[in-house]
């Protein structure tokens, strides 16, 4: 059952072939087995499973199933779900138990899904290879002695590895899509606004987005489907009609104009990954899409202008962690000040308490004009060229990462090699824009993931892409051998 997509199991459950508690003891059974040589699960929920796959059943039964009722997923460690551990992989909130459910949370159980368990995730969505939970780092499916790529890299392992059949992840800088390419998954980080972060522990509030993280984009339009839409409780979130993201799968690609910016195509790109670019540009041109030559001439400094705004963002969403309200409190503090400097302390790890000290700095009187304000003019040039370069094209495509699943601990004492892991990915999240990854081949037995970046709300197109491209070539159905 662990093969089936979320289409297949919709139809299998629809057809009687198996039920919803069959297909969750299923799953439960691999987590046990096999996530000892993952680590890709920070809290498995055996009981709220079993108990929501019984009610599933039972709707089906009365004729109430959705599409996705009964069916399995794993939620990144990142959104309150009542009554169960919310850690945000750090040691600050080992002990929270959040009273109420995200928005995401609430959506899923609304259609019927299943909650496996909370998946292990970088503290606080801060990292980009799943080494810095406070509950140890996951292991890359494909090659145990390899990162998965973060934040949501457990989230990721745990799809790649058939421990799930989908599960959540959310996306500041390209927490969805950089895991979903170093695991041969596909990962959609939707247009900011269109996923509320109601209840989603934030990093940075006007970067991060929720999103689906499958084995195909088919799978993606259904989660889709019930993950976006509006939520007053959510500022941010925005009031726009959601299509039906199954609908235009099979939508002809002639005529799809395809950009292509220079800027990618460079000599930080791994020149196996570049090649295997090239060949799904071939496959589309193949099916009528016309490639179009881009500039993005500002993206440059996308990475240098994130983590200034990305930090400064944190410093402040953090400070609400003092060891006064919840999570971690030191023991036996001589005074209120002493609360504080040790609680933080010791509930944060190294890379948290780099960004918190960037971020204050750079929000810091003397220098907020010349750094935190530079930084977001740099955003807005950035906006303003992906603007520029959808006037030319529908989408733009290019590598996800530049290199494959590096080793574990090759990057740790190097935060800048760590940070240009995402060179490609955080313009995105700077214009707030829709983008995904999907697998286009492997290098040395490691998958190589591709880039979609769309206008705003294009949701649809870049699932459509996506879908004709995974028709002709399957790359999503590989697996790794040895979860089989």
């Amino acid at each position: 059952m662990h093969l089936l997509t979320l289409a297949e199991m919709s139809r299998g459950l629809e057809k009687g072939q198996f039920s919803s508690l069959e297909l969750t003891q299923h799953f439960l059974e691999r987590i046990a087995r096999l996530d000892t040589q993952l680590n890709s699960f920070i809290t498995v929920t055996p009981e709220r499973a079993l108990a929501q796959a019984q009610a599933a059943d039972a709707l089906r039964s009365q004729g109430q199933a959705t599409p996705l009722t009964g069916i399995p997923l794993a939620q990144k460690d990142i959104f309150c779900t009542q009554g169960v551990r919310t850690s945000c992989g750090s040691r600050m909130l080992d002990n929270f138990i959040a009273p109420y459910d995200a928005h995401v949370v609430q959506r899923c159980d609304a259609a019927g899904m299943v909650m496996l368990g909370k998946t292990n995730m970088d503290e606080f969505a801060m990292g980009s290879s799943n080494e810095t939970s406070y509950y140890g780092a996951v292991h890359n499916p494909w090659d145990g002695s390899r990162v998965p790529g973060g934040s949501s890299g457990g989230s990721a392992a745990a799809v790649a590895a058939r421990l799930a059949p989908a599960a959540t992840g959310t996306d500041t800088g390209g927490s969805i899509r950089q895991p979903a390419a170093l695991c041969g998954l596909t990962g959609l980080k939707p247009t900011y606004g269109r996923v509320s972060r109601w209840g989603m522990i934030a990093f940075a509030s006007s970067l991060d987005q929720a999103g689906p993280m499958t084995r195909s984009a088919e799978d993606a339009a259904l989660l889709m489907n019930i993950l976006a839409g509006h939520d007053r409780r959510d500022s941010t979130s925005i009031d726009r009609d959601v299509p039906d993201y199954t609908a235009t799968l099979q939508n002809s690609l002639t005529g799809l104009r395809i950009g292509l910016p220079r800027e990618f195509m460079n000599n930080q790109l791994d020149a196996g990954i570049a090649g295997l670019i090239e060949q799904a540009l071939a496959e589309l041109r193949s099916q009528g899409a016309v490639i179009i030559d881009i500039d993005l001439p500002h993206v440059a400094h996308s990475v240098p202008a994130y983590y200034v705004i990305a930090p400064a963002e944190a410093s402040s969403n953090l400070s609400r962690f003092d060891g006064v309200r919840f999570g971690h409190r030191c023991d036996a503090p001589v005074d209120l000040e002493d609360l504080y400097k040790r609680s933080r302390g010791e509930g944060f790890g190294t890379e948290v308490k780099r960004r918190i000290m960037i971020g204050t700095y750079a929000l810091s009187a003397g220098y907020y004009d010349a750094y935190y304000l530079k930084a977001q003019q740099i955003r807005r040039l950035i906006q303003q060229d992906f603007i520029q370069a959808f006037s030319q094209c529908d989408v733009i495509l290019g590598p996800t990462s530049p290199s494959l699943a590096f080793p574990l601990a090759d990057r740790q004492d190097d935060p800048v090699a760590m940070y240009l892991s995402d060179i490609y990915t955080i313009a995105v999240n700077l214009a707030g824009l829709p983008g995904m990854s999907l697998p286009c081949g492997f290098l040395q037995g490691l998958p190589v993931g591709m880039q979609l970046i769309g206008p705003y709300w294009s949701e649809e197109r870049l699932l459509n892409v996506a879908h004709r491209y995974q028709l002709a070539c399957p790359w999503h159905q590989q697996m790794p051998a040895s979860f089989a």
